[in-house]
């Protein structure tokens, strides 16, 4: 018999051992799944695995004592093989489980779940706190496209003075990486991950953006524009923004950032740190292509040949939570670092979130050269 018959668990226990509610929940809709029809105690035998196996419809059994401690995993496939070796049908399911399989930490986000199961060709991941099941991740569940309701806020005003000639008559975020522009790879992304509602702030040329994109239907997305009469500075756009937007998180990105960060870990990542803004940020290292020397007063204590220096770097994306949006008055000029250093001293919680996926901010003839081998050999 499963588990779930054997140990039953009161309302209380059952809201925490079970799949629980992640903080993203308040924001999109996830589906469930029977999981708990899939635990098994290690001592029942093959033949009633198989039914019950038969009857769970995960293709998969979950192993477990009675406190929900995982102990294995069995496949179809596990008992198949099992069989062909001799393994009797009255043995205990516990003599074909796979002992070390690949499980995940409860909470991780569904798109990095997708991306292990496909690597490692798995129709199943059992999501795992302290060592006990508290849910299973399916493949085929995860890829039904979750869509979020967070808005979108791309930042495309700028002239783009740095890759003149080939800004004169065209926008940069127009400009074309490959096959396609900066920006519409940027909203390709960014609805792949299952994001819709998009806004994008413009001044430079804004005419050619808004022909190109229309309302955003060609790509299954919704788009709406605000514009700057003058530059309003990096953050001074979000003034320009309804005032009737959802009461959940941004996503702020910058018009000419090249990128394949996971967008939903980003989120999921800034509301579990319970921040007020997420500011995204790259390792960057320098070296001084000299021997650095040390002294005091005058005279030297030492010389480092050539060193190396690390630093995070902005990243040109953000999170932001709408009261940090409202702050932003009405063609108030105003940049990024002095919205965060304002709300800082206002002890807001500013959180940095290390982007280790690709990433590229557009911004010289060099970098869109790298660009367009990047496209190529990367297959971004």
């Amino acid at each position: 018999m499963p588990l779930s018959q054997h140990n039953q668990t009161t309302e209380n226990e059952l809201r925490l051992v079970s799949s629980g509610v992640r903080p993203r929940q308040r924001y999109l809709a996830e589906a469930t799944h029977n999981w708990r029809d899939s635990l098994i105690l290690p001592n029942v035998t093959i033949r009633d695995s198989l039914a019950i196996l038969e009857k769970a419809s995960l293709r998969v059994l979950l192993v477990t004592d009675a406190n929900r401690l995982l102990l294995g995993v069995v496949s179809d496939g596990d008992i198949r093989r099992g069989l062909i070796d001799g393994v009797a049908l009255h043995a205990p399911i516990s003599t074909v489980m796979n002992e070390h399989p690949t499980t995940a930490p409860h909470g991780t986000p569904t798109a990095e779940l997708v991306n292990t199961m496909s690597r490692l060709d798995l129709l199943t991941i059992p999501l795992i706190h302290d060592g006990h099941v508290v849910g299973l991740q399916s493949l085929t569940e995860g890829l039904a496209k979750t869509h979020y309701k967070n808005p979108v806020f791309i930042m495309a005003g700028g002239g783009g003075t740095r890759l003149r000639p080939l800004t004169n008559d065209c926008p940069k975020p127009l400009l074309k990486v490959g096959n396609r522009p900066i920006l519409e790879r940027t909203i390709c992304h960014f609805s792949k991950s299952g994001f819709s509602e998009f806004y994008i702030s413009t001044h430079y040329i804004p005419h050619m953006i808004q022909e190109h994109f229309g309302d955003g239907k060609k790509w299954g997305v919704n788009i709406h524009y605000v514009h700057e009469d003058t530059p309003l500075g990096t953050a001074g756009a979000l003034g320009l923004l309804p005032k009737n937007l959802p009461d959940i998180p941004l996503i702020m990105i910058n018009g000419d950032v090249l990128t394949d960060i996971n967008y939903s870990q980003l989120l999921d990542n800034h509301i579990q740190s319970s921040a007020d803004a997420t500011i995204c940020v790259r390792e960057y290292e320098h070296q001084i292509p000299y021997g650095v020397i040390e002294n005091n007063n005058s005279q030297m204590i030492g010389m480092i040949e050539k060193p190396k220096y690390q630093f995070q770097i902005n990243a040109g994306i953000y999170v932001i939570n709408s009261n940090l949006v409202a702050s932003v008055k009405l063609n108030q000029r105003i940049d990024m670092p002095t919205l965060l250093q304002n709300h800082i001293a206002q002890q807001k919680k500013i959180s940095v979130y290390p982007i280790h996926d690709y990433w590229l901010d557009i911004g010289s003839m060099d970098d869109f050269s790298r660009a367009q081998i990047d496209i190529k050999n990367l297959n971004l």
